[in-house]
């Protein structure tokens, strides 16, 4: 197991837990036990998984989230702290590349939502892990932006994605970086450089995939 993945896994569980299942998150219309939820059915429901992508499946994955997250909170929370050897997503495999970006950016979804949250200062080596999946997701989803865009972070390294034309530069560190491409630019500390009108379409597109 990735020891960035179990260790995302273990800070989030453990945060379940002090919060409890009614606590807010930033994913829109989930608290903490919708949340624990969905990592569960993703993890153990593929049938239900795909519902996210496959809009005649919506409804059965609607169904399943609302059966799991009427289960025992504690129990909830054990298998998301608990995966099995055996999902497409979390064997050893997969792991790294399927659950690096995946817990990270839940983690954060629950950290930010409370009135209290500051960035953490995470180790470099974590960082540098953050920055490879960055970099790989800067180029995949703003390859089309209607720009030429510099996505740095500082002392790991840059990218340059887009359509071309005018310039604009994302700054930020991994973790900011991580968290802007999967969808949260209003909830992240970056910086951007360029053209007022650009800038406000970056912290507007959506990135999710």
């Amino acid at each position: 197991m990735s020891r960035f993945v179990r260790s995302e896994r273990e800070k989030l569980a453990n945060l379940f837990v002090t919060l409890g299942p009614d606590a807010p998150t930033m994913c829109t219309g989930w608290a903490t036990k919708d949340l624990a939820a969905h990592l569960v059915i993703r993890e153990r429901r593929p049938d239900a998984s795909l519902g996210m992508f496959v809009p005649p499946l919506r409804g059965h994955a609607k169904n399943t989230l609302r059966s799991f997250a009427a289960k025992p909170y504690q129990e909830l929370v054990d298998l998301v702290r608990n995966p099995p050897m055996w999902s497409p997503v979390s064997n050893p495999l997969t792991e790294g590349l399927a659950n690096t970006l995946e817990f990270f950016v839940h983690h954060e979804d629950v950290r930010r939502a409370q009135a209290d949250w500051h960035p953490r200062e995470l180790p470099k080596e974590d960082q540098a892990t953050l920055w490879r999946n960055s970099s790989m997701i800067a180029r995949l989803r703003l390859r089309r932006f209607p720009a030429t865009l510099l996505v740095q972070a500082p002392g790991f390294g840059e990218v340059s994605t887009g359509a071309g034309g005018e310039r604009l530069r994302l700054v930020g560190a991994p973790g900011e970086l991580a968290y802007f491409l999967s969808g949260r630019q209003r909830a992240t500390r970056v910086q951007i450089d360029g053209p007022s009108a650009l800038a406000d379409r970056l912290r507007n597109t959506p990135l999710k995939i």
